[in-house]
């Protein structure tokens, strides 16, 4: 699994489902909307410091941004439902 390609696209998801442009969210990160973009196109390989900040960015856990899409929604502590 691409880590960046899975932070890119729960990053587009979560963006736009909070309604916000990538520049509203590279101004609240304090990063440049090129780097947002990179990020959203699963070009940047961003730190864990910058997962929590854009995590912050957006209003969402740290974890939304790097859980696979299949188990968002979940509780951690429960195993991906197999049945499936």
């Amino acid at each position: 699994m691409d880590m960046r390609k899975l932070v890119g696209r729960n990053f587009a998801r979560l963006r736009g489902a909070s309604g916000l442009t990538q520049e509203q969210v590279a101004e609240r990160a304090n990063v440049s909307q090129q780097y947002v973009s990179g990020l959203e196109n699963g070009k940047r390989n961003p730190t864990i410091q910058m997962l929590f900040q854009i995590a912050k960015a957006l209003g969402v856990s740290h974890v939304d941004l790097v859980m696979p899409t299949e188990q968002q929604g979940q509780s951690y502590d429960q195993p991906p439902d197999s049945s499936t």
